[in-house]
């Protein structure tokens, strides 16, 4: 398994842009401070970059599948503006209720995430800032880091049994795999 690129598989709101609460509209998409600069060092590591996000808001009725394309290709095309490339974004469009096995903390998108970019989630780190990230990560063998932008400030005390290291923002935690790498 060690021919395998390693990756790094990201949240998208409140890790990567700012969490703006059933985001369906591509012009509210605004990159976290540090965001960039962080994913510059990962990519910089050799690590590939992959973002796996839980879209409720369309198994709710308040947007569609192509309001959520939309506003994942803004994200891409702002990162690629500052030479951040992303391999893949993976979405789970269910509501809670639906018990799909893709809305995170279920294995699901890491393992479609793994299956279409030939990665070993083991191998990995998950980066996110709400429970639901640290558990995909703990259940899918990735080191799990939470950052402390969006909700993970407010959520740490209840991650810490799913966490393996907290820091700020992404710069942080590209520093932190730096130094496990």
């Amino acid at each position: 398994m060690s021919d395998f690129k390693r990756y790094v598989l990201l949240d998208r709101d409140g890790t990567i842009i700012k969490d703006k609460h059933y985001l369906h509209d591509p012009e509210g998409v605004e990159l976290l401070p540090q965001a960039v600069e962080g994913l510059k060092r990962i990519l910089g590591m050799g690590f590939g970059l992959a973002v796996l996000t839980n879209q409720s808001g369309i198994g709710r009725g308040y947007y569609t599948e192509e309001d959520v394309h939309a506003c994942n290709a803004r994200m891409v095309e702002l990162l690629e503006a500052e030479g951040v490339t992303i391999d893949g974004v993976f979405f789970c469009p269910h509501e809670p209720e639906a018990d799909c096995d893709c809305r995170k903390p279920a294995p699901g998108l890491m393992l479609r995430a793994a299956e279409e970019l030939d990665f070993n989630p083991a191998q990995s780190f998950m980066i996110g800032d709400k429970r639901a990230d640290m558990g995909l990560g703990r259940n899918t063998g990735a080191t799990t880091i939470l950052v402390r932008t969006g909700k993970g400030a407010k959520e740490e005390p209840d991650c810490a049994d799913l966490t393996d290291h907290a820091c700020d923002d992404l710069f942080a935690a590209a520093l932190f795999i730096e130094s496990r790498a």
